[in-house]
């Protein structure tokens, strides 16, 4: 059977994100029809029987993968990556993303492997989806791998933004050649961005009164 354009794009998210639950799919494909989750399951069940994607049926609701994938059905890697998921979700609600790459690999071997690789509002970012905690050591060195990237010169200026989404807070250093940020999800950076935003304009705004 000739896939549809739909068809095509589910089986591409599904080799981008690894895995996708089948409430994710509904929400990113079939948003625009009256019952989404029905169309949804109508869908991947024809694909599933022309083995165009796999499923594992030890979730509810029901977890997708490309039929590439090589990834096992009880991988702890799954909740990792159904968490960088549910962060791209969450990033499309404040605006268009121009790029969104899931584990790209940067320079040399055992070099920098970020979660995301994001473009957006015309601006590069690293993200670290932190599902799992890490202590203070294992961000502080792979910080340091993104201090070496930066000095490589392998990454075309300007050097993308490192994003920490966590619920821990992390010590870090000030002093890195690019910026780092840290938030619990990404609709809390975009807040803190506002509000630093506001807080500029309004120092500006009294500046230029006492200048006046």
């Amino acid at each position: 059977m000739m896939l549809t354009n739909r068809d095509k794009a589910i089986i591409k998210d599904l080799a981008r994100f690894r895995v996708m639950d089948r409430d994710s799919i509904a929400e990113l494909h079939f948003s625009n029809l009256k019952r989404p989750h029905l169309a949804a399951n109508n869908v991947l069940l024809r694909l599933l029987r022309d083995g165009q994607i796999q499923r594992s049926t030890k979730y509810t609701p029901y977890l997708y993968f490309g039929p590439e994938v090589q990834i096992k059905k009880s991988s702890q890697k799954i909740g990792h990556f159904l968490a960088i998921l549910n962060t791209y979700k969450e990033i499309r609600q404040h605006g268009k993303i121009e790029s969104f790459l899931v584990e790209p690999k940067y320079g040399k071997k055992g070099g920098v492997e970020p979660d995301v690789y994001m473009y957006f509002r015309q601006t590069p970012f690293f993200i670290e989806v932190q599902n799992s905690l890490y202590s203070q050591k294992q961000m502080e060195e792979k910080l340091e791998r993104y201090i070496d990237l930066f000095h490589s010169g392998y990454m075309a200026a300007p050097f993308p933004h490192v994003l920490i989404l966590s619920e821990q807070r992390y010590a870090l250093d000030s002093d890195y050649p690019f910026k780092v940020f840290q938030a619990g999800t990404f609709s809390h950076f975009i807040n803190s961005m506002k509000v630093e935003q506001k807080k500029v304009q309004v120092v500006i705004k009294e500046a230029k009164i006492k200048i006046g």
